[in-house]
């Protein structure tokens, strides 16, 4: 077998000794978005919507025929409806995670609250409960994606100082950088919003953050979401910790005011 041939050093279509020309600007790679959903009209609503955000779109009815797809070919990031025939989004997730960590938003509905933590705790990114708006999909999509280059930058070559120091407060561990929590070094599992809502309480402990400012930490500025929305993430952030501590009590409510962390 021969060597494989090294890759010439300029164009074809260069004339020796004829000056350089600057090359034109590589074209910004269109980011990708797989959706998988047996409901057709979901899958065209929530598909033109993303492409009018500047996203392309695969769109997939089965579980089955999306899992091979996922795996031949990635995209930058996959949306799961829950409740699928052949292979639903649990079954799905759980198949993908075993070779992949490709990033993953489930779509539930309001009942579904057991399979959402399931699907929490198999891997998933977040999850956003149907109906939705269009621009707090969006929202996510962006905000998990930004997160993906992040831990996809923490290689040997990077350099220390541009990555989001860990934030340490008494028994938590917040790392930005790989999106990963711990208490007392137990990792606990939270979704993209509920990470950025902790992430604002405990940057600043013993600091009251109103509801409207943990809103403007979590969601981009032009998505509106109501208070009882951070209550319940708020609600969730303490359950998830409490599975961990039953003890828990860091998250405190200022009623009529916030909240804050206690680091103590």
């Amino acid at each position: 077998m021969g060597e494989p041939s090294a890759p010439p050093h300029h164009s074809h279509s260069q004339s020796a000794g004829a000056p350089d020309e600057t090359p034109p600007p590589a074209p910004v790679r269109q980011q990708s978005i797989a959706l998988v959903d047996d409901d057709r009209n979901i899958l065209t609503t929530v598909s033109i919507g993303l492409q009018a955000e500047g996203f392309a779109t695969r769109l997939y009815t089965d579980g089955e025929t999306a899992l091979k797809a996922l795996l031949d070919n990635p995209p930058d990031l996959a949306i799961f409806d829950i409740k699928m025939p052949r292979m639903d989004g649990l079954h799905l997730l759980q198949a993908l995670r075993e070779q992949s960590r490709l990033p993953v938003i489930f779509l539930t509905s309001k009942d579904e609250e057991p399979d959402e933590a399931l699907g929490l705790a198999m891997g998933a990114d977040d999850y956003i409960t149907k109906p939705f708006s269009q621009r707090l999909l969006v929202a996510r999509i962006r905000a998990i994606l930004r997160r993906s280059e992040l831990v996809r930058g923490t290689s040997e070559e990077t350099v220390a100082e541009n990555l989001p120091e860990p934030v340490i407060r008494g028994r938590l561990r917040l790392d930005p950088a790989r999106h990963q929590v711990t208490w007392d070094a137990e990792p606990v599992s939270l979704t993209v919003t509920e990470f950025l809502i902790l992430e604002a309480l405990a940057l600043r402990p013993g600091v009251v953050k109103s509801r409207n400012q943990l809103m403007d930490a979590a969601y981009s500025e032009d998505v509106y979401v109501d208070d009882r929305t951070i209550d319940s993430h708020i609600k969730r952030l303490r359950r998830k910790f409490r599975a961990v501590d039953p003890e828990f009590s860091a998250i405190d409510t200022l009623y009529g005011a916030g909240y804050s962390f206690a680091d103590g």
